[in-house]
Parts: structure tokens; sequence; C-alpha cells
């Protein structure tokens, strides 16, 4: 009896990312074959992201592909929860099984249901790397700490999705992070809904590792993280008031000198209509602070334009608070209502047209602000690690670059450089997104 295959599409998020890695690797250690064609496979697994319309479209017409090429499809992930698991079904009545996030046993029931495993694996011999299935290059990862958020914002569905926050055990946490790094892992993207609310759940119960006490908080994790000689990057910061305890840590070069920290708005009446924290004046000036303890400190963030009630004051309160803020990286979507979130109620939507308008606006603002503090890095020597090559170039990134969503550092005549490689290098150009490098000049070269 051959092994039974299983072909895998992965959509959404970092966090679904690693909902995928999990469940790949559970089928690895089940003595299922992973492969890369529908054609190929006994069965399909489409993990959905149904954050907003456009995933959902995304996630439909992957279910479409997988049905129509293959036949056999088991769906799971944020679509697959509610109404949307509803439109699922309905589109798709022959799909074999619909689970919503992080639903691992279901899904697996639903694969050993339909296809099972061959007898003849032998786990002695099928062997698992010790960090399990990866998604990403070996060289980074994303490590995530938590699940669900106690939120409700009110254009967001995710709770429902993924319910309440649930923290995990923190020294299973830092468990994984070890065998990321003993294998070979030299970037950790930390993640999860609120990375900056982990342990509250738990009340930042003490766990062990290393036979070491360590509170289960953001503050003590990063501290022994920071003991593992590799980058440690935080994604999704809500920067409440401990956050300041980070800073620091950064200054010192224990951890990465980033916040992605998603603002959203600037304005107390958008931002009370959103149902987040509504004290912009005083995270401005918190800001100013972070900087001061760590000039180098990069802030990535992202931002809704268009939401119901934006006025023209509230708009050019919120350009205002960018030319102030002075943020390094910056996304900004218009706002799409999402079926199940409370922001569909409210009044006064914003026209479409002037959604782009304001949109343009927006980005052409936060074009200057990038590209004015990248030219400000030209002449400087910084630490870049390689993702890949690129003609006769390598492409890297800076501690100011997110793999996939943030800016890239071009490495000229440096292709032979090897995936993974840290280095520093010279930064000689500028513009409103990336930098170019050269390499040292080597001792005894003119």
């Amino acid at each position: 009896m051959s092994q039974a295959k299983v072909g895998f599409v992965s959509l959404g998020c970092p966090k679904a990312l690693v909902d995928s890695e999990r469940i790949l690797t559970q089928l690895k250690i089940d003595g299922y074959q992973l492969v890369s064609s529908y054609h190929g496979a006994d069965v399909v697994v489409v993990n959905t992201c149904g954050f907003i319309d456009s995933a959902k479209q995304e996630s439909l017409q992957a279910i479409g592909e997988a049905m129509q090429a293959n036949g056999k499809v088991i769906v799971t992930g944020c679509m697959g929860k509610g109404k949307d698991a509803e439109v699922i079904q309905q589109s798709f009545p022959q799909v074999l099984s619909v689970t919503g996030p992080a639903a691992y046993e279901e899904v697996m029931g639903a694969v050993h249901q339909h296809v099972p495993a061959s007898t003849e694996h032998n786990p002695h011999i099928d062997l698992v790397p010790p960090q399990g299935i990866k998604l990403t290059p070996r060289h980074y990862a994303y490590l995530k700490i938590s699940e669900g958020c106690n939120h409700r914002c009110s254009f967001c569905i995710i709770p429902a999705m993924r319910g309440d926050l649930v923290s995990r055990p923190v020294g299973d946490v830092l468990e994984e992070a070890e065998r990321l790094v003993a294998a070979g892992t030299k970037e950790l993207l930390v993640i999860s809904q609120d990375t900056s609310a982990y342990g509250v759940d738990l009340k930042y119960r003490t766990g062990f590792w290393q036979g070491r006490p360590v509170k289960t908080r953001m503050t003590e994790l990063c501290q022994a993280l920071s003991q593992m000689g590799v980058w440690v990057r935080l994604h999704y910061v809500y920067p409440y008031p401990h956050v300041d305890e980070l800073i620091p840590l950064m200054a010192e070069g224990k951890i990465l000198p980033y916040l992605d920290i998603p603002f959203q708005h600037s304005s107390p009446s958008i931002l009370k209509a959103m149902k987040r924290p509504a004290h912009q004046e005083k995270t401005l000036d918190r800001i100013r602070k972070w900087r001061q303890i760590c000039p180098e400190l990069a802030i990535r963030s992202t931002f809704i334009v268009g939401f119901p009630g934006e006025t023209e004051a509230d708009f050019e309160h919120l350009l205002d608070w960018l030319q102030e803020a002075q943020l390094d990286r910056v996304g900004c979507f218009k706002y799409s209502p999402v079926e199940g979130a409370s922001a569909n109620a409210l009044a006064n939507p914003v026209p479409e047209e002037l959604k782009q308008e304001r949109w343009e606006r927006f980005m052409a603002t936060q074009q200057k602000i990038s590209a004015q503090r990248l030219q400000a890095k030209v002449g400087k020597t910084m630490e870049v690690l390689v993702d890949s090559s690129e003609g006769d170039n390598a492409v890297a990134r800076s501690y100011a670059d997110a793999p996939e969503i943030d800016g890239v550092v071009i490495i000229e005549d440096a292709a032979h450089l090897a995936a993974g490689t840290k280095l520093e290098v010279k930064i000689v150009a500028a513009d409103e997104y990336d930098l170019w490098a050269e390499l040292p000049v080597q001792s005894g070269e003119m």
C-alpha cells in the first residue's frame, strides 16, 4: 500500500500560516505524503482566510480550483465558521468537511476518515524534523504565542472566528523557539492576535524553561528569547503601558528595535467608533520617549481610511498625526464591510470614490515620510539577513524590514550570498521603500 498523498493550500495571514504548518506536521507524523499538485493528491486541504471580502473571494476561488482539479477537498480556517461556512457548503456541496480556524484535530479526523494513512508508515523511518514542517524559508520562522483576542473592535470579526485570548504556556513557546534555532532559524517573528496581552488570561502564571522560572508575560518572554542569539521581531503589539519595558531591551540589542503596532487611526471620534483606545496624543508622547531611549527604533503600522462617519476633519487629523509620528513602515486599507462586524450598522458611510481619494492622499503623505527616513540611512553600515538572489544582486532585510510586508535591502553584485547569511553592508542609495547596499571592501582590496 503506497503512502496516501495530501495536497495543501494555505491562505491568509502569518497566524493562519502557523496553523497550516501544524496541520502539515501532523500529516507527516501520521504517515501522509505531502504533494504540490492537485492531480497527484488523494485529498486536498484548503486553509481559508475570511477577514475581508476580497480574502473570502480568494478562498472560494481556491476551493473551486481544488474541487475542479481534484474533487476531494477538506476546508478549514477562518472562513470555515458561521455564515461563511454555510456559503462554502452551499457553493460546494461536495466538500468533504468544513471546520474553523485552529481546528487541528477536526482536520486530521476528516483526512483519516476519507483517506486512511498507509499501514506501511514507520514513524521511526519517516522522520519529521524536530521543528516540524515549515512553510517559510529555513532562516526565519513565525512563533505563535497565543490564539484569539479579547478586543471587540467594531470592524473586526477575529474574536468571533478565533475566540478569546488563549496564551500558550511560556515553556512550550521557548522550547519551540529552541528547536527552530537549532534547525537553523536566524530570525523569530513573534505573532499572535494581540502580542502585548500575552499571559493576561493566565494571570501571568510562572512557567519553567531550562529549569528556570519564567513568567508568562511579554517582557519576560522577550528576555528569554534574547538569549538564543537570533533576531527576535515583534508583530501585532498593542501599545499597552508595559510595552515601554521592551524599549530598553531593544536599545541594548537584545531584540530587534522594531514594533508592529496596528494604530488604525488617530481621530478620537473614529477610534471610539472603532472601539479602540482613543489616546493618540499620549501615543505620540510615548513614541518620542521610545526614540529617545532607542533612536534606531523602527515602527510599522496599519491604518483604515474611509471608516463610517470619517469626516474631512478626521482625515486631516490622521495626516497631521502621521507627520508627527514619522512612522517607518505603514500600510493603509480602504474600509471594507465584513459580514458580522458591528461597524456595518454605523451611520454615514463614506462613498467609495472618497475612500479612494483619501487612500491616495494618505499614501502620498506616508511615501514622503518613508523616503526621508530611508534617505537618512544612506552612508550607514547595517546588519542584514539575506533572503534570496535576483540576477547579480542579493535581496536582504535589515532590522527594520519584516518579510513580505516591508521593504528590502538590495545588495549589488552579491548573488553568491546564500539565503540565511547575516553580514554588514554599506547603504549607498534609497527610494520610498527600499535600500541599496554594497558589500564592504575587503582588506587588501582597492
